[in-house]
């Protein structure tokens, strides 16, 4: 993608990556919170710290009472109602594994889905619930921080920031706007300035988030960014809903106004299993790498492709064979319904501006193509070594490895040596 992406959709493109791609296998190193864990996360801090980074915020969002694939759009749209399934065998059953599962519900007294508010209670509650599969907890971010501060003379604070999990253009944009928010605060709070960097860890579709602001940071000027503001900021100026979220796009658009990014920190973005959807401006962050959970299954030696046949990949899924399969099912034409006619109509619109990709044929096509590296940035391509062990809801088809605190050191190690050595 060009540098100044201004809201364009990556490509899939199946053509190697070359050396923007690096093949990993997850060595867990030393059992966390033992001294020598904290002794390789402080040398990892102090190279963090040398190269200006005050701050790690990690972003991310719960599978619990989400539609993680984005079969509602789907089906919505068509799918099996359609027939589109018929001359491919196996379709029909991918889809049923697509669809809500029992992995994605609560029982009736713990009962907890999106919109989920970025507040401790929701924290606390999600921990309890689903531990670290798919989930930073307060254990993960206060051991990285303690771990990486331990040399005492560069502490980097480490916060979580929940996003709302509804997961469609509209809930995504309107947690993008948030998350600006919540920089802003965090870089008055902590004092932060132009020479200091922002190290972002962003799991899942929370990276969906980065990408979109990475576009709204962008310093050239873009038609595209003014136009979406006007449709947003029309739509909730005459809405009654309670949310903040037009506070918070004013807040982004008197950001832009007042050329605030001369003064604020630079944003380093890591995403951890985030699927191929929304262009980056790299001109409006700094370094930018991508981790996926990924086990070669291809004959061809394309070795930084999915499995390409989708029917076989129902047997695949349940047991990890591949990788993470959110990663490579949760792609364009993949989303939740929209509550209202009227959010509807708004993130039809942008998804005029942000995807062009609508229809259970673009989505087919989309996941045939099997892309496992965004078109801009670095990508470690990485075996977790989670094997399909018990229900689903131990590893998510893949999704889960990432937030493990037995992974912790592993991919910290990695991710600062691809982008601070």
């Amino acid at each position: 993608m060009p540098e100044d992406n201004n809201f364009r959709h990556s490509k899939y493109s199946r053509s190697d990556p070359g050396d923007r791609v690096t093949y990993l296998t997850l060595e867990p190193g030393a059992q966390p919170f033992t001294p020598a864990w904290q002794d390789a996360l402080g040398v990892a801090g102090k190279t963090l710290h040398d190269s200006g980074v005050r701050m790690v915020l990690l972003l991310y969002g719960s599978y619990l009472g989400a539609d993680v694939f984005g079969a509602g759009r789907l089906d919505e749209l068509g799918g099996l109602k359609r027939g589109y399934s018929r001359g491919i065998p196996g379709l029909e059953s991918l889809l049923a594994l697509l669809r809500p599962a029992d992995y994605q519900k609560c029982q009736e007294d713990t009962a907890i889905t999106p919109p989920f508010p970025n507040n401790d209670a929701t924290k606390t509650r999600l921990d309890e619930l689903v531990q670290d599969r798919g989930n930073f907890t307060a254990e993960y971010q206060q051991g990285l921080q303690d771990a990486l501060s331990s040399s005492g003379s560069s502490p980097i604070t480490c916060v979580r920031h929940l996003w709302s999990s509804v997961h469609h253009h509209l809930g995504r944009m309107e947690a993008t706007f948030e998350l600006l928010h919540e920089l802003t605060h965090l870089q008055q709070t902590l004092h932060l300035n132009e020479n200091h960097r922002v190290l972002i860890i962003a799991h899942g579709q929370a990276g969906q988030l980065a990408a979109l602001l990475s576009n709204f940071l962008g310093p050239e000027e873009s038609f595209v960014r003014e136009e979406l503001l006007e449709i947003i900021g029309q739509f909730y100026s005459q809405s009654d809903d309670p949310r903040p979220v037009l506070a918070h796009l004013q807040e982004l658009e008197q950001f832009l106004a007042t050329n605030q990014s001369q003064t604020f920190p630079v944003l380093d973005v890591v995403t951890l299993g985030t699927s191929v959807r929304y262009g980056w401006n790299t001109n409006g962050i700094g370094k930018l790498l991508h981790l996926v959970n990924h086990r070669p299954l291809r004959s061809d030696g394309k070795t930084w492709l999915a499995k390409m046949d989708l029917p076989q990949i129902v047997m695949e899924m349940p047991m990890v064979l591949g990788g993470d399969y959110v990663h490579q099912l949760a792609v364009a034409s993949t989303d939740i319904v929209p509550a209202t006619p009227q959010e509807e109509e708004l993130n039809q619109t942008l998804r005029e501006n942000l995807e062009p990709f609508d229809g259970f044929e673009r989505w087919l096509e989309c996941a045939r193509r099997v892309t496992r590296c965004p078109n801009d940035g670095q990508c470690l391509l990485i075996d977790y070594q989670d094997a399909g062990e018990g229900p689903t809801a131990e590893h998510l088809y893949g999704h889960a490895c990432y937030t493990r605190l037995s992974s912790l050191l592993f991919q910290t190690r990695q991710i600062v040596k691809a982008l601070y050595s």
